[in-house]
């Protein structure tokens, strides 16, 4: 099991040919030099409107032709909308069509998600072995180099590191009040040690991502146009929602399933507010069978009263609550590292708003707060 990651790894080439997909496929690569010389602007300008086109593969329906575009395609219209000195406020029918048609097929907005940026854009350097830090290279870069790459490939990670956790909370899900303690004592370990793994991962996030780095050269390419100063009118994509100005949130870690999951399956419980909203909203960025998945753990799962009144079990959930807790703690700790601190001195060079986290969020304040909810649900 690999967790929230796809079943099948990631491809890099289609298996459908075609000169527009042959053409896509080469912009993407070259999106680093592109953005390098300044020419992604002029060289999707110089595109007729059909150059991208993504025909042969709606007709093919094959999921992983569909993630590589949907990757390619959010990678190629972030550069354009914020690889200038000023964000673009409207995107040509080149990307957007496509980017409609492929978002439509795979159940998801068209706008740079958590599922293109991570979980569908990675390969293993070494076939053979398992995928780790030392074994994860990415499909697709902006502007490329050790830090965005370092950046990403720990969220691959995280995601495979939480694969037991995942599965357990499944099961723990399903358990009735007949369920046995040791049984249940078991599950919750599973938790508990899969995500001291995912933390110990998560930990080494600034071995290789510098702060300065990841602000000026990684962020500004995965912001969207909801909340965001930057687009405070939105994004036009070209004779797509009758041009219509469309309002999107950007990518973020709040789009992975895995905390989601947990708390569902855990029971944590978050105050209906604006951050309760947020939260629901960013689900709709996930994957569709996420989003499933999540919801039936959250009809299902009755681990508190699983737990009753067992010290043993008591413990055990708590350990799992207190991992939960050091994961929103050390994000918590680098939004202000990577993020806080650094807008503190100065704007970026490029889009992007330095209040706001990318998902458009005042976001030191609902980490906290996502923070202090799970440390007072300990038992």
């Amino acid at each position: 099991m690999k967790g929230f990651l796809p079943t099948i790894n990631p491809i890099k080439d289609y298996s459908v040919s075609s000169l527009t997909l042959e053409r896509l496929n080469e912009t993407a690569r070259n999106l680093p030099k592109l953005l390098l010389t300044n020419r992604i602007s002029r060289t999707i300008d110089s595109l007729k409107k059909n150059d991208f086109s993504v025909d042969k593969l709606i007709i093919k329906k094959e999921d992983q032709n569909l993630r590589l575009a949907m990757v390619q395609l959010s990678f190629i219209a972030h550069a354009y909308i914020w690889g200038g000195s000023e964000p673009r406020k409207k995107l040509p029918e080149v990307i957007a069509k496509p980017w409609v048609q492929i978002a439509k097929l795979l159940g998801r907005p068209p706008i740079m998600s958590y599922a293109s940026y991570c979980l569908d854009n990675w390969f293993l350097i070494d076939k053979k072995e398992p995928i780790s830090l030392e074994n994860v290279g990415l499909i697709t870069n902006f502007l490329g180099g050790m830090d965005e790459d370092w950046f990403v490939t720990v969220h691959v990670c995280i995601e495979n590191a939480a694969a037991d956790a995942i599965e357990a909370a499944e099961t723990i899900s399903q358990c009735k009040s007949n369920f046995s303690d040791v049984d249940t004592a078991n599950l919750l370990d599973q938790i508990k040690l899969s995500l001291i793994d995912v933390n110990k991962i998560f930990s080494r996030m600034t071995e290789r991502c510098d702060p300065y780095i990841y602000y000026h050269r990684v962020r500004p390419f995965i912001f969207g146009s909801k909340d965001n100063p930057d687009l405070k009118n939105g994004l036009v994509l070209e004779n797509q929602f009758n041009n219509k100005p469309q309002f999107f949130r950007g990518e973020t870690g709040a789009q992975s399933s895995i905390i989601p999951t947990l708390d569902g399956a855990l029971g944590i419980q978050h105050t209906n507010d604006a951050l309760r909203h947020y939260l629901n909203e960013m689900r709709e960025y996930m994957p569709p069978e996420h989003r499933k998945f999540i919801e039936k753990i959250e009809n299902a799962s009755k681990v508190r009263e699983l737990i009753g009144g067992s010290e043993k079990l008591k413990d055990s959930y708590n350990d799992c609550l207190e991992q939960i807790r050091i994961f929103r703690s050390l994000h918590l700790k680098y939004a202000d590292i990577y993020i806080n601190k650094q807008s503190q001195k100065n704007k970026p060079f490029s889009g992007g708003t330095t209040v706001r986290g990318t998902g458009g969020t005042p976001f030191m304040s609902y980490l906290k707060k996502h923070r202090d909810e799970t440390k007072k649900q300990k038992k």
